[in-house]
């Protein structure tokens, strides 16, 4: 069986646009997440609206750059939110 080659000879791959990216908003930074449809396995509240975000509903998952007084991980501190109400906040 012939060896794979190096995974450092070959090419890099594109990053997908699931990866967290920072954002600026007036209350700070944030890290954002896009969560596509088929990956939406659950049911959740969004913070902006308070509607629900029904299984199966692309949306946003934000958390805060850097943890709050309390908290161990900021990413404890997730929360999901419609994209439309994400883009509103300022």
């Amino acid at each position: 069986m012939p060896r794979r080659p190096s995974k450092h000879l070959r090419p890099a791959r594109p990053l997908s646009s699931s990866h967290a990216s920072a954002v600026d908003k007036a209350d700070g930074r944030w890290m954002t997440q896009t969560m596509p449809a088929q990956a939406a396995l659950k049911d959740y509240r969004c913070p902006g609206c308070e509607h629900l975000i029904a299984q199966g509903t692309p949306h946003v998952v934000v958390w805060p750059n850097v943890a709050p007084l309390g908290s161990a991980r900021a990413v404890d501190e997730r929360r999901h939110w419609h994209t439309s109400c994400w883009n509103r906040r300022r």
